[in-house]
């Protein structure tokens, strides 16, 4: 248990660094969408590759944020139906729910480094190379897998103790 603990730790360590770098991003797409706008409103000449780069530093704050959503419970849930069970059954849905989740997320990953590795275009303006954001697919979708498997444990758990009860 204790080694599980050490794991978390670590887990949620890289997965706060790894959601930084996505925050960081913030404040560029903030301040280049903001120019675009002045410049497209004010002297009627936009920003030339504003809205790719827009595109390409979303896509790295949704996808590195994923895990760090799910780490803090961020994510939209619907319990209408599940807060009305049992405790005990409350923890064996979201063990079944986790695994769902974790199958798909690995399909994500897969896909994503599949469609990464064979990646060969880039940007119509800018001329960017799109396999690293293909890749990040992968690599936000490996974060947000470690997170799920930490929830899949203390589910477990739950369940346990609950039976040994």
């Amino acid at each position: 248990m204790e080694q599980l603990e050490g794991f978390k730790r670590v887990i949620r360590r890289i997965t706060y660094s790894v959601c930084a770098v996505g925050m960081f991003l913030a404040i560029p797409l903030m301040l280049i969408t903001t120019s675009d706008v002045i410049s497209r409103g004010f002297f009627n000449k936009p920003i030339p590759g504003t809205l790719e780069l827009s595109e390409y530093m979303l896509s790295i704050i949704i996808l590195l944020g994923a895990a760090y959503t799910q780490q803090v419970k961020g994510h939209v849930g619907v319990d209408f139906l599940t807060k009305r069970f049992s405790k005990r059954t409350q923890s064996i849905l979201e063990v079944f729910t986790t695994l769902a989740s974790m199958l798909i997320i690995a399909i994500m990953i897969w896909q994503g480094y599949v469609e990464g590795i064979h990646e060969k275009t880039v940007s119509d303006m800018l001329r960017v190379p799109q396999w690293p954001f293909r890749l990040l697919v992968a690599v936000g979708g490996f974060m947000l897998l470690l997170e799920l498997f930490i929830d899949l444990f203390s589910a477990v758990a739950r369940v346990r103790r609950k039976i040994t009860e």
